[in-house]
């Protein structure tokens, strides 16, 4: 937040001034703090701690998982296996051909009784995206809806707030075969999009987080209980809680949330009961996870030191 200056033009009045000749004297203009300065002061926001609620053994789970009120879904790059949460038993699996036109699924939601998945040809180029749809009962593919070569590679995608939001990621690191990188991570953005999946508002994720994201990029994201964006990376065991802001281009950082035993990846809230509980992956032993998290003792930063000054208060 930048320091404001009220510069107040404090003339030496009075008629021994006048009487003695004197010049009255102007106040000078505090100097203005350097806005580089300012933001580097800015603490990072306060790191809470999430606790396991329950692990689920799996054979897939290498990007992603998605929730509802009596299933989990495991998203790996062309497959998608539905569980049963009451006993972590796989029920169905949809799975696309090596050959087929899906290629890198990265995380998925559950949305009035159908799954969307955000999908990518991920590391080829350009990069390509869509949104491919599933029937949560039979696990069917029904729809799909097309990006084409867009903002970056679609990663996530939720719906709130009667609009669908979307992380379009890109990445530092060099594919094999390639010289560039594979967009810049700093070129990752967050979109929000109408029913039609137009987008309506764009953001990006604060510097330092990407700095934690990178070579790599912003991989899950879920709208949680708090009316709040919960963002994680490709590979820490972090979730970033964010807010729309009320000014500017960079989503507002609120909290950081560890949750222990998660390697980045895909994430999704249960928002379908009374205990809300955030779900993630360990990509290394192929675990599904549920976390109870303290989002009630998130604290939203203190809100932006605006003024409207009047005539003789102006900054000059």
């Amino acid at each position: 937040m930048l320091a404001r200056t009220t510069i107040a033009a404090g003339l030496a009045t009075g008629a021994l001034a006048l009487g003695t000749g004197l010049v009255p004297a102007v106040a000078s203009p505090p100097a203005r703090t350097a806005p580089q300065a300012v933001r580097a002061a800015v603490a990072d926001p306060p790191v809470l701690t999430a606790t396991l609620a329950r692990s689920y053994d799996t054979f897939d789970a290498n990007q992603a998982v998605a929730v509802d009120k009596r299933y989990f879904y495991v998203v790996d790059n062309r497959s998608i296996t539905k569980h049963d949460r009451a006993t972590g038993r796989p029920l169905l699996q949809f799975v696309s051909p090596d050959d087929g036109p899906i290629i890198h699924m990265d995380s998925a939601a559950v949305v009035d009784g159908k799954l969307y998945t955000a999908h990518s040809n991920y590391d080829d180029s350009p990069m390509e995206s869509s949104i491919e749809v599933y029937d949560t009962k039979t696990m069917r593919h029904i729809r799909t809806y097309g990006f084409g070569i867009y903002r970056g590679s679609l990663t996530w995608i939720d719906r709130h707030d009667g609009a669908w939001w979307a992380g379009f990621a890109n990445y530092d690191v060099v594919p094999d075969g390639q010289t560039q990188p594979y967009g810049q991570t700093y070129n990752t953005q967050i979109v929000k999009m109408d029913d039609d999946f137009q987008v309506v508002g764009s953001w990006t994720i604060p510097k330092k987080i990407l700095d934690r994201f990178k070579p790599m990029s912003n991989s899950g994201g879920s709208w949680g209980p708090d009316g709040r964006l919960w963002l994680t990376g490709h590979d820490l065991g972090e979730a970033y809680v964010m807010n729309v802001p009320a000014a500017g281009p960079d989503l507002e950082w609120a909290a950081t949330v560890t949750l222990p035993n998660v390697e980045g990846q895909g994430i999704a809230w249960d928002r379908s009961g009374d205990r809300p509980t955030l779900w993630a992956i360990k990509r290394s032993t192929k675990q599904a996870l549920s976390f109870d998290v303290p989002y009630r003792s998130i604290e939203d930063p203190a809100k932006p030191d605006w003024q409207v000054l009047g005539p003789g208060h102006f900054q000059q």
